[in-house]
């Protein structure tokens, strides 16, 4: 990262943390934040922008790679809803629908910043959106 001025006062901060804590799935990353105030975790966890509109944001950030993967997941989760529910005739409930919906934009937000600073800081260009991230 060469010009740190480029970025918001955001994500200066979430790339520092990034460098020196590591990935998300790393020991460090998990205990430093652990030791962060709920806001700054939700700062390095999560992207509120990318929940809300992770498919166009991901392609403005330049992460169009990892985005056409989220996306396969997320019709592939869809087609395969759509038919066990033709195959069944049972329809899922409102409620469970909307649920499968927030994780799939879940998927976006809490990829989103680490994918970013693999691609800006790292040089990281790869099709895997969880390529570092704890799943568990």
């Amino acid at each position: 990262m060469d010009n740190k001025s480029k970025y918001s006062e955001k994500w200066q901060t979430r790339f520092a943390f990034f460098d020196q804590y590591g990935a998300p799935d790393t020991p460090e990353h998990k205990a430093a934040i652990k030791a962060e105030k709920p806001m700054r975790r939700i700062l390095f966890n999560m992207n509120f922008i990318a929940f809300f509109f992770g498919f166009i944001y991901f392609f403005v950030l330049g992460l169009w790679k990892k985005n056409l993967v989220l996306l396969g997941i997320t019709i592939g989760i869809g087609i395969v809803l759509a038919i066990i529910e033709v195959a069944t005739g049972f329809y899922l409930p409102r409620g469970v629908d909307m649920g499968i919906n927030i994780a799939c934009a879940m998927m976006w937000s809490m990829t989103a910043n680490y994918a970013y600073y693999l691609k800006e800081v790292k040089g990281s260009d790869s099709w895997n959106p969880f390529e570092g991230m704890r799943l568990v």
